[in-house]
């Protein structure tokens, strides 16, 4: 076996939802929380090789330092959350990796022989790349997020208030 294609630890499970608000609460009963709420968000890339633009709602918390994102797919663009959802899919997605040298993991990724499926974003706030890697792996797709001060701060905003959460406040919005 040879080893780790990416660095670090997995940082993120991502969770794609046909019904968001079911999902949460779902999470919520597990005791997972906070949720940090973005709704109605465009996030613009490249699926498949075309352009493509998706309006999501997500929702962000934390069960110790493991990160969980739900993701809801809000209109019907062709997209790697449409496409998981059209094949019947509801739930488990993908594994994430953080990388602070996003050139190199990007690089590493591919030189490991796993095509690009989805990426966007801009070194100005955080890019990110969806890998498909071979059938028999952990996860059917694996996301590398680039660390910024933006997508740190998320993180430890997200992660600091689920320490030690009482219940209270269970879902709260963001930008909005």
């Amino acid at each position: 076996m040879s080893g780790p294609v990416l660095p670090g630890v997995i940082r993120q499970i991502g969770y794609i939802v046909q019904d968001f608000d079911k999902a949460l609460a779902e999470w919520l009963a597990l005791g997972v929380g906070p949720f940090y709420v973005l709704r109605g968000i465009t996030q613009t890339g490249v699926y498949r090789g075309e352009p493509c633009t998706v309006t999501l709602t997500l929702g962000l918390a934390n069960s110790g330092d493991l990160q969980v994102e739900v993701i809801h797919q809000d209109n019907d663009a062709p997209s790697i959350y449409s496409e998981f959802t059209s094949a019947g899919g509801d739930g488990f997605h993908q594994l994430a990796y953080w990388a602070e040298d996003f050139d190199a993991a990007l690089a590493a990724g591919q030189a490991a022989g796993w095509p690009v499926v989805w990426s966007g974003g801009d070194s100005g706030t955080a890019r990110y790349a969806y890998f498909e890697p071979p059938p028999g792996t952990a996860a059917t797709i694996i996301e590398l997020m680039e660390l910024t001060p933006a997508t740190v701060g998320m993180g430890e905003l997200v992660r600091s208030a689920a320490v030690d959460w009482d219940g209270s406040d269970p879902i709260r919005t963001l930008f909005g």
